[in-house]
């Protein structure tokens, strides 16, 4: 079992199924601290092993800028099976992650 914030982040964002997204502030509720969407970020920038990608805004958006990894992200997306829009929309009622329904 996870100890710290930090660590139970990690283990949501592990979570993440393939073809699926998760908002920052729905992985930071399901870490334990719903007002924990920063560190959510922290942990994305510190670790190279996580689907970093998967991890949207709540608006269904890449929070990446062009030329920041927005274009990797959503070319990732796609490979995924995410629909995405050329400006960096996904369906929410589509693709989000519900980590107690299954999918």
């Amino acid at each position: 079992m996870a100890d710290t914030l930090s660590d139970r982040i990690h283990d949501v964002i592990a979570s993440i199924p393939t073809g699926r997204v998760a908002t920052y502030g729905q992985i930071a509720a399901m870490a334990g601290n719903p007002r924990a969407a920063r560190a959510v970020v922290w942990v994305l920038r510190h670790s190279e092993r996580l689907p970093w990608h998967r991890v949207i805004n709540s608006r269904g958006t890449i929070s990446l800028p062009p030329g920041d990894g927005f274009e990797l992200q959503r070319a990732l997306l796609l490979d995924e099976g995410v629909s995405v829009t050329p400006d960096g929309r996904v369906d929410l009622t589509r693709f989000l992650w519900n980590a107690t329904g299954g999918n």
